[in-house]
């Protein structure tokens, strides 16, 4: 009896284009596309951050942490914690305003009604700087159309203070919050709403157990956007208090300038440095929230 071997055809090498071959491709040319992209934001925040360490750290041209030390003391330490509080302030009560407003918008039946607000806020969300101080002082300055005519200056009224100032950045912080909040509320799906009410549960029990924890997220975010505004805005403070209400972006400004004293560049860059980190910290709060809740509104 004669044994018979069958041999298997032996496997074929993968083509270059096959499927490993077309996945490698795709990367590659995926990276490639987003080379320019890479090197412009090298170029844009990598450049700046290096300058920003190396001179927060440098004093007398040795490595030293006496810029940082000094940041956190004295005017500076003053105006810094008062930049916070202005911020978290202007976040707090904008997020709570803004959130009002678009619930109102979402809610009506008239698409005019929602159309005309969602463009006024994309407008006055971008409206700041000195065009924006000025329509206020014009507004409710010491001489200003409403101050002489209210007799606002009898009352007591003072535009040019903490509380001016947390007036004049809500103008712009709440729009901001209403163009970020209203896609989440378009995003509560009205099943959700229905099966609520099927169950017995009130309009405050949705809310309070559906509603605000699915929009926890978004809301984190926009407390975030607006104290990030309010935090970082130089030109609108700069114009209309000047040094009356200390703020750190002023602080900076002054001492880039030497306007107080002279050869405190690097201070300034130890500032600026302070103020990375308070942004970083209020993010590093943000983030796990988000993506806790982030699923529901897919």
């Amino acid at each position: 009896m004669v044994e018979t071997t069958s041999t298997a055809p032996a496997p074929l090498p993968l083509n270059k284009r096959g499927r490993g071959g077309g996945r490698a491709t795709t990367r590659s040319a995926g990276w490639t596309a987003a080379l320019p992209l890479l090197v412009f934001i090298g170029l844009a925040f990598g450049i700046p951050a290096v300058a920003l360490l190396g001179g927060a750290f440098t004093a007398n041209g040795t490595l030293s942490t006496a810029n940082l030390t000094e940041s956190l003391q004295g005017a500076y330490l003053t105006a810094m914690l008062s930049s916070v509080k202005l911020s978290a302030l202007v976040a707090v009560v904008g997020a709570v305003l803004g959130t009002f407003l678009a619930q109102a918008v979402v809610t009506s039946r008239f698409r005019a009604l929602r159309e005309a607000v969602l463009t006024a806020s994309g407008v006055l969300a971008n409206f700041g700087g000195v065009p924006l101080a000025f329509a206020w002082i014009a507004t409710l300055g010491n001489s200003g159309v409403l101050t002489t005519r209210l007799g606002l200056g009898d009352l007591g009224w003072n535009l040019y203070s903490f509380w001016g100032l947390v007036l004049v950045y809500l103008y712009f912080s709440i729009p901001l919050m209403v163009l970020v909040i209203v896609p989440a509320l378009d995003g509560l799906r009205p099943q959700w709403r229905e099966a609520a009410q099927n169950n017995g549960a009130t309009t405050w029990q949705f809310w309070r157990y559906v509603g605000i924890p699915v929009l926890t997220p978004t809301l984190l975010g926009g407390v975030v956007l607006l104290f990030g505004g309010a935090f970082a805005a130089y030109a609108t403070a700069a114009a209309m208090v000047g040094t009356v209400v200390p703020l750190v972006t002023l602080q900076i400004a002054d001492a880039l300038a030497g306007n107080v004293l002279i050869g405190h560049e690097n201070v300034a860059l130890a500032l600026s440095l302070d103020m990375v980190v308070v942004a970083g910290v209020v993010m590093a709060v943000y983030l796990p929230l988000q993506r806790r809740s982030a699923r529901w509104l897919r």
